[in-house]
């Protein structure tokens, strides 16, 4: 049980870091022309998207965790 739980974790920890790396950063080079960087904005589509898929990476990894521990 324990070797599934580490394949686990380890998908899940592979996962996770593709999706943050996916997500796009705030303000680019717009700064450096005069543009705002603290322009309120909503994620919409493939950003909004990326972001839940994150939350729940997130939470089922630390689920796997506690119970990895759990269990060992």
């Amino acid at each position: 049980m324990q070797i599934y739980l580490n394949i686990a974790q380890l998908i899940l920890s592979l996962a996770l870091i593709l999706v943050i790396l996916l997500q796009v950063r705030g303000g680019g080079l717009g700064g450096i022309f005069g543009q705002a960087d603290t322009v309120y904005r909503t994620k919409r589509g493939v950003e909004k998207t990326l972001f839940q898929f994150t939350i729940i990476l997130v939470a089922l990894f630390v689920i796997i965790s506690l119970v990895s521990l759990r269990i060992s």
